[in-house]
């Protein structure tokens, strides 16, 4: 049964700035008695991490494992990004050891987005929790921004440092059969570096494809292209949006003579999957 009220919560919450959650822990904690709950939201560290909450965390760092799937025949990758707001904490140790038991329970729990892995446990707390609890430590808002897993017979994992003394700010993971192996590591760096949006043609969604066709049509009426080429024109600036957004589109960056997907075909692989984050991007 709880002791204390509605008042109680606001007036602690206006006083301290803590967290809604922290608050109520902290009054239950203290038996109801606000002075107390407020010396003790103090130990913890807890007080203004509400006032936390409308800053930008626009920074922090990206955590990646790759191993065994559950079948044991192949492997799967998992990519984390952690954020926080600027580059000094993103190098602090005590946040980069947050990140790798974010990435522990990731891995453990299977979890595919941020509402399963902020549930999931980490040394007998909810990653939700460790990342408040660092967050008060640190005094700085901390983002669980997104989690990817990807699938397949090789899975290449590719991490991107922007300074010496930095983090991984940028991490890729693609997924191949057997045979896509062979060069799936050039084609992680290639991901890193040429952003692309989707593997196959296939995976751009029709909206999109179809508003790049009437935006290059509407585009080559205002430039005056008579009708009967029209088609054509849209035709070219259509595949040219692939070819910049499609990973198998475009010009392969050691090779721009051939694309990846001759790359590919050279050795006979195929690309599963991919997934890439740039840190705040």
């Amino acid at each position: 049964m709880t002791n204390y009220s509605m008042a109680d919560i606001k007036a602690l919450r206006e006083k301290t700035g803590a967290g809604i959650v922290n608050v109520k822990r902290a009054l239950e904690e203290a038996d109801g008695d606000r002075a107390k709950a407020e010396e003790l939201l103090r130990i913890k560290g807890l007080e203004g991490v509400a006032n936390r909450e409308g800053r930008s965390a626009s920074d922090g760092l990206v955590v990646a494992q790759v191993g065994p799937d559950a079948s044991g025949s192949g492997q799967v990758g998992v990519l984390v990004e952690l954020n926080c707001e600027t580059d000094f904490v993103a190098k602090n140790q005590a946040f980069v050891s947050l990140a790798d038991r974010v990435l522990a329970a990731a891995v453990a729990s299977g979890a595919a987005d941020t509402d399963a892995l902020a549930a999931a446990d980490t040394d007998g707390v909810s990653v939700a929790d460790a990342i408040d609890g660092v967050a008060a430590t640190l005094r700085e808002k901390l983002v669980l921004r997104r989690v990817a897993r990807v699938v397949g017979e090789h899975v290449e994992l590719y991490l991107h440092r922007t300074g010496p003394d930095l983090p991984p700010k940028v991490g890729v993971l693609v997924a191949t059969d057997a045979k896509g192996a062979a060069v799936a590591h050039d084609i992680a760096m290639h991901v890193a570096a040429m952003t692309p949006a989707w593997v196959t043609r296939d995976e751009v969604p029709q909206q999109v494809a179809d508003d790049e066709r009437r935006i290059a049509e509407e585009k080559a009426r205002g430039e005056g292209k008579p009708d009967k080429i029209l088609p054509k024109i849209v035709e070219g600036r259509l595949n040219a949006f692939y070819k910049e957004n499609v990973l198998l589109d475009q010009a392969f960056a050691k090779d721009p003579s051939k694309s990846v997907a001759k790359l590919l075909a050279e050795v006979g692989g195929t690309v599963l999957a991919m997934a890439r984050y740039r840190v705040g991007a």
